[in-house]
């Protein structure tokens, strides 16, 4: 805890439903950023409200903040939880060989998902965004079995099951928060512009050929870089493709 950022509170919960619900509940209450951190989550929830594997000893994790900014920019703040999942998995191997990112949210380990994010906004119409919940989730002591995730998707990792290394969720949670304040507070001084340019380097597949599938359809390009605005852009043979959101399949 000596390492623990000034002004983010803390709290650990034995079992809880899901930590992004558990933001949303005392969210109105809060005077600055928490961190939620539950042993157990039973109703944990992955992107597009798909169900997210949480066994005991693995990492579910909320961070509340109420930031006075705009929609877009608030966005921008997965490649800033992105870059501290790295950072946090990284100490805690001691192996940044290993990692990559995977546009827009998950961290890769030996090619597999490790991690996840889901970033959830709650506000009343006209008033804007009155909070926003970073969820994260992280597979350290296990991971789902293919047969539990979506066609072609990443294989499921876990951090021992790649590297034998066993760390508690408090004591992740203890590296993590501290990577997070260092690069939130690198993008509140100088914008994206410089968390852009250090996730692009650490970026998965970039210069590949990928594909990045929506609702509607799939386009199949390779992956040039991520705009100023956080979207994938592709090279196809069609043109230069500008993605907001999609699922991405190598």
């Amino acid at each position: 805890m000596n390492n623990w950022p000034e002004g983010y509170g803390r709290r650990v919960l034995d079992q809880v439903d899901s930590t992004n619900a558990e933001a949303a509940r005392i969210a109105p209450g809060l005077t600055g950023p928490e961190w939620i951190l539950a042993l157990r989550q039973t109703a944990g929830r992955g992107r597009r409200g798909r169900p997210w594997a949480d066994p005991v000893g693995n990492f579910a994790a909320t961070l509340v903040m109420r930031p006075a900014e705009t929609p877009d920019r608030i966005a921008l703040r997965s490649f800033v939880a992105s870059l501290a999942l790295y950072d946090a998995v990284a100490a805690a191997t001691g192996r940044d060989d290993l990692l990559s990112l995977k546009w827009p949210n998950d961290v890769l380990l030996n090619g597999g998902k490790l991690a996840g994010i889901l970033l959830e906004s709650t506000g009343m119409a006209g008033q804007g965004i009155s909070h926003i919940a970073i969820g994260i989730g992280v597979n350290l002591a296990s991971a789902p079995d293919m047969a539990q995730v979506e066609p072609g998707a990443t294989r499921p990792v876990s951090l021992f099951s790649e590297t034998g290394i066993r760390i508690a969720p408090q004591d992740f949670l203890n590296l993590l928060a501290p990577a997070f304040a260092r690069y939130e507070e690198q993008f509140r001084t100088y914008g994206f512009a410089p968390i852009r340019e250090l996730w692009l380097s650490r970026a998965a597949r970039l210069g590949q050929v990928i594909t990045a599938r929506t609702m509607r359809n799939e386009t199949t390009g390779t992956f040039e870089t991520v705009d100023e605005t956080g979207n994938i852009v592709l090279s196809t043979p069609k043109g230069r493709e500008v993605i907001p959101a999609a699922e991405i399949f190598f």
